[in-house]
């Protein structure tokens, strides 16, 4: 964390316009935020700013407007639950750049906040157009950015303000790096990922990332049946992606040669019906009837799964191991995610965790807060497990 600065470098600040970038990309149904947990995420680095003086400037995303003002993606009906999160007033301008803007950060005392206009509904900020970076730049003296989950994206309030205005981490951005430093940049060994999910195909180039970077790879859901049918194993009615089997092999003679284990169910609970409560019963694999479907792993492989966490040191983990959202099919999910919780909380293992589903799944299992880290970046988490540079961290450096 060296090579970023962090509000630990911010001191004397009080009166200073601080643009702080943050994911407010929040689900909202009739009106009402349904989930307030990203607006939880960044309020730490609100309130630090505003209690040291700074005048606080909220820019964000809402939906995807296309450069345009879509009145159903304005950030003004968030504003008032971001009020409620903070305990703090958060008036609203309705621009992000021009006189709605200048006049608003005019009007603010120290310590205040402010929320910005959706700034995507300007065509420069996702073309990370210097002119209207130039533009956001002028209502502001220094620049926090709190968005990892934007940071894959090089757009205008995310790469190309750090490039106006000196540039730190929030406390989020900061956690989130710290945590990924941990999870794959200079992890504790032996070091195990597991990966789920339902196909190979939206995977792949962090399948041949891993493999490279860790001791085991356990390979679950239903892309898993894609790398039992390349070794021949019969998969009956199962998600497969059959035409990938190339690639499946060549992702298990890469494994081989850089010494990872390839981790794949050896039994799994079968049912004719994708559906809750299916009739099902559990085979061992290469025991799958022609008209069945493989909907979780069974109990022998989350035995295997848990022996592997149980050696680990370092866990990153992307995607379910089965159909977690329908009964019974969330068992395997379940039962590996308690035990990589209790293994976390004894201190003998980081872990760290990302993805939509990923989190919904270990909400689902009531550990998601036991996990050393738990990302809720979507696309962010999982271009750095593939290896790519992050601009809106690249930014940072």
């Amino acid at each position: 964390m060296t090579q970023f600065k962090t509000l630990d470098s911010l001191d004397d600040i009080a009166g200073k316009r601080v643009l702080v970038r943050v994911d407010l990309n929040v689900p909202v149904k009739d009106g009402q935020v349904t989930d307030t947990t990203r607006i939880e995420r960044v309020a730490p680095t609100i309130n630090e700013l505003s209690e040291k003086g700074a005048k606080v400037i909220l820019l964000a995303h809402f939906g995807r407007p296309k450069g345009k003002a879509v009145a159903s993606m304005s950030l003004e009906p968030i504003a008032q639950t971001v009020e409620e999160v903070l305990d703090h007033r958060v008036p609203f301008a309705s621009d992000c750049i021009g006189e709605a803007a200048a006049g608003a950060v005019a009007d603010m005392a120290d310590g205040d906040v402010l929320l910005l206009e959706n700034v995507r509904f300007h065509a420069g900020e996702e073309s990370n157009d210097p002119a209207f970076a130039k533009q956001l730049a002028e209502i502001g003296d220094l620049y926090v950015d709190d968005a990892f989950s934007a940071a894959h994206r090089a757009h205008a309030s995310t790469e190309g303000l750090a490039h106006l205005l000196p540039a730190y981490a929030g406390r989020t951005m900061q956690a989130e790096l710290e945590a990924l430093e941990k999870g794959l940049g200079n992890p504790a060994r032996p070091v195990v990922a597991i990966v789920g999910g339902a196909k190979v195909s939206t995977k792949l180039d962090l399948l041949m990332n891993l493999v490279s970077k860790v001791d085991a790879l356990v390979i679950g859901g239903g892309m898993a049946n894609t790398f039992l049918a390349a070794k021949g194993t019969d998969v009956g009615k199962s998600l497969c992606e059959h035409d990938l089997a190339p690639t499946a092999k060549q992702i298990m003679i890469e494994a081989a040669s850089n010494n990872c284990a390839i981790v794949l169910p050896v039994d799994g609970v079968v049912a004719k019906e994708f559906a809750a409560n299916a009739d099902n019963e559990t085979l061992d694999i290469g025991s799958i009837p022609a008209d069945g479907m493989i909907l979780d792993v069974g109990p022998k492989s989350v035995s295997a799964i848990n022996e592997w966490i149980g050696k680990a040191s370092t866990l990153v983990w992307n995607g379910p191991l089965g159909a977690f959202e329908i009964e019974p099919f969330d068992a395997a999910t379940v039962a590996a995610a308690k035990f990589a919780a209790s293994c976390t909380g004894e201190g003998v293992l980081t872990s760290v965790a990302g993805g939509g589903d990923t989190v919904a799944a270990l909400n689902h299992a009531g550990v998601a807060g036991d996990f050393s880290y738990v990302s809720t970046a979507g696309g962010a988490f999982l271009e750095w497990m593939e290896g790519k540079p992050l601009p809106g961290v690249e930014a940072l450096k």
